[in-house]
């Protein structure tokens, strides 16, 4: 299909060099090519010297062809091509983002998010595409990955029982399913305003609301649960604040999953606070996967 096709931005940067080897191995573990994009705008300024045309493409297509070489060295079966772009990189990207499945970007995390000019473009890219995109830290170039693949490492996922979480769920539990690794799915909630003081903190009411979110936590994962026997499930629904549980645990995850409303507004925002949260903070490689 023309959609079975990983594409990662690349942009020199270690936070690009390090989305370029996790998208190989997700590629090989996929079974599917992977394509290095570099897209790039240039802007003069007056006294920043700007380099010529034939210059950035030298350095473009040097930069392509070297990971291209070391991604093939280490992933003999990888399918790899290239393609390098002259434009705005988000439009650019997003536009790659047609004909493939999955978008992997560089992130630097802790409020920047690393581009190709500036670090405007993950999120851009994010707000733009209906595709999954995954950002990546420099630092998981130096976790060790056994035989070229990810590491062993548990898929965490952040539902929402009270909002449609389908899509979140199908793309972690085939993923979970094809690293052959526990899924971790966290559910947070708040206490509701009780009347009465202290009647919030009351731990009788505390346990019966915590009973009743992990029914309900329950009944949305039987589905999903019954489709993939084989995933190692573990579920939790907890009072507190969705970004900051997931933040915690996503030192020892693989792969974080998280989701992002589809706006068909310009109006509003594009990225939740606590998907927001997670991207700056997380540990681990962040997926954003959007959902009606």
């Amino acid at each position: 299909m023309m959609n079975d096709r990983i594409a990662v931005g690349l942009d020199g940067s270690a936070e690009s060099l390090a989305a370029a080897h996790w998208a190989a191995r997700e590629a090989v573990l996929r079974g599917v090519p992977l394509r290095l994009v570099h897209a790039e705008e240039w802007s003069s300024h007056r006294d920043v010297p700007v380099p010529t045309g034939e210059v950035r493409r030298h350095w473009a297509q040097a930069l392509l062809t070297e990971t291209c070489d070391e991604l093939r060295a280490g992933h003999p079966e990888l399918d790899v091509d290239v393609r390098s772009l002259d434009g705005r990189p988000a439009a650019e990207i997003v536009g790659v983002a047609a004909g493939a499945n999955m978008i992997v970007l560089g992130s630097r995390g802790l409020g920047t998010v690393t581009g190709f000019v500036l670090g405007s473009v993950g999120t851009a890219v994010i707000r733009a595409t209906v595709r999954p995109v995954v950002m990546v830290r420099a630092a998981e170039d130096a976790v060790p990955h056994p035989d070229g693949r990810h590491a062993a490492r548990e898929l965490l996922v952040g539902v929402d029982v009270g909002q449609p979480c389908d899509a979140l769920l199908a793309f972690a539990f085939e993923e979970a399913a094809r690293r052959a690794c526990a899924l971790h799915v966290l559910h947070s909630w708040s206490l509701p305003p009780l009347a009465g003081y202290g009647a919030a903190y009351d731990p009788r009411v505390h346990a019966q609301l915590e009973m009743s979110a992990n029914a309900c936590l329950g009944d949305v994962l039987r589905p999903w649960q019954d489709k993939y026997p084989d995933v190692d499930v573990i579920s939790r629904a907890s009072a507190g604040h969705a970004a900051t549980e997931l933040v915690e645990r996503s030192s020892e995850a693989g792969l974080v999953v998280v989701g992002r409303r589809i706006r068909r507004s310009s109006i509003g925002a594009h990225i939740g606070p606590v998907t927001h949260a997670v991207l700056h903070h997380a540990k681990a490689p962040v997926a954003v996967i959007a959902h009606e």
